[in-house]
């Protein structure tokens, strides 16, 4: 894990927002999109940035990509951030 790229994908507003809506239930980009006033290329955006620090990953379904939260990248986040304040 690359801490300073999933700490820096944390740190924006949007995508902490995205992450809590995929906390409740998987979710397609489209209905991610649906709670924003940004453009669906820019939550897009967002959920690569998000896929690529491996705290979601997606499935197709269909024509879909359905995207859900990756929990063990978070556990590992937090084990640092305790490790840190040790």
């Amino acid at each position: 894990m690359q801490l300073n790229k999933t700490l820096q994908a944390l740190a924006d507003p949007t995508r902490r927002q995205i992450l809590e809506m995929l906390k409740k239930e998987d979710m397609a980009a489209g209905e991610i999109a649906q709670n924003f006033s940004i453009s669906l290329p820019s939550v897009s955006h967002h959920l690569n940035i998000l896929k690529q620090t491996d705290l979601v990953s997606s499935r197709r379904e269909g024509q879909q990509l359905i995207y859900s939260l990756n929990l063990s990248v978070f556990e590992e986040v937090a084990n640092l951030v305790i490790k840190f304040f040790k």
